[in-house]
């Protein structure tokens, strides 16, 4: 290019086509980045401009409250299931319920020994609380609670009373007598009649409601009759309420054959005509069923725990 004409371009504004200085670079603002476009002509973002897809949560992300919730509802229903079966378990066990095996009749001018005597089963204190299961019910002997939950105030127990074996096996122990009703309907008056109709306990000499742990009438359901009397090592089954069959039992067997004496000594000297001695109560003798008292079957029967 001339001189000329390189003149006439600087007189008009307009840069040279040509030479070394259309090659450096013009002053001012960056250019915009050139922008690529489809073939329709319209503007095509680069590939940073794109919006990337959000991940797809997953089932948990999605649903995580419900499942929380539902989490904490049911291990809230383990722990009120677990109290509610704590709460409703009986506080003992039975293996067996007890029928004594049929005794021959006495001898002639022998003097009648009333009731069946029960397996040893044992004895000693357990904590309170303690579940217990015994070998056969109703017991009479094995472990129990010791004090304060027993041995239980002598008295009549009504049907909704929560007495248990551990308390009054506990009265067993120390020669009281306890009389068991089977069921929630029971004539009370008539307990409360024969309860009061309790002389002084045959050894020692005990007033009734005082320091004797006889008699104690309570509720018990496992058993295979409607009463039954008991003392330490022994049973007298009863088909009904006899309080002469019950009174004559106490008087030969109360306070005889318990393995702790609250007046020891006293046996000897009380101890009626004909009436069986502690160390007889373990070994099987001859028995008969006073008036009113359950037939007795051939075996025990099994029971549920």
């Amino acid at each position: 290019m001339s001189k000329e004409s390189r003149r006439r371009q600087r007189q008009s504004g307009q840069t040279p086509a040509s030479g070394p200085a259309s090659k450096r670079p013009a002053s001012g603002p960056a250019a915009p980045p050139i922008r690529s476009s489809g073939p329709g002509g319209s503007e095509r973002a680069g590939r940073r401009d794109r919006a990337r897809p959000l991940a797809k949560a997953s089932i948990f992300q999605r649903y995580r409250t419900i499942l929380l919730g539902a989490a904490v509802l049911a291990v809230l229903a383990l722990v009120g299931a677990g109290l509610f079966s704590a709460a409703t378990e009986k506080a003992y066990a039975c293996t067996t319920v007890w029928v004594p095996a049929p005794t021959p009749s006495p001898r002639d001018g022998a003097s009648p020994q009333p009731g069946y005597v029960q397996p040893d089963a044992g004895g000693g204190h357990v904590p309170n609380g303690t579940r217990l299961t015994y070998t056969y019910c109703p017991p009479a002997s094995g472990r129990h609670y010791q004090q304060p939950a027993a041995p239980i105030p002598a008295r009549v127990y009504g049907p909704d009373d929560a007495i248990i074996p551990q308390q009054w096996v506990h009265n067993l122990e120390h020669g009281g007598l306890v009389i068991l009703y089977k069921g929630a309907v029971v004539d009370e008056a008539a307990l409360r009649t024969l309860f009061d109709a309790f002389p002084p306990s045959p050894v020692c000499g005990f007033e009734r409601g005082g320091q004797s742990p006889s008699p104690v009438i309570a509720r018990f359901d496992d058993m295979a009759w409607p009463f039954a009397a008991i003392v330490w090592g022994r049973v007298l089954p009863l088909q009904t309420l006899d309080q002469q069959a019950i009174l004559d039992f106490y008087q030969t067997f109360g306070e005889r054959t318990n393995p702790e004496e609250l007046c020891p000594g006293a046996r000897e000297s009380a101890a009626p005509s004909g009436a069986a001695s502690p160390s007889a109560a373990p070994s099987v003798a001859p028995s008969v069923a006073p008036s009113g008292s359950a037939a007795p079957a051939a075996s025990p029967s099994a029971a549920s725990s």
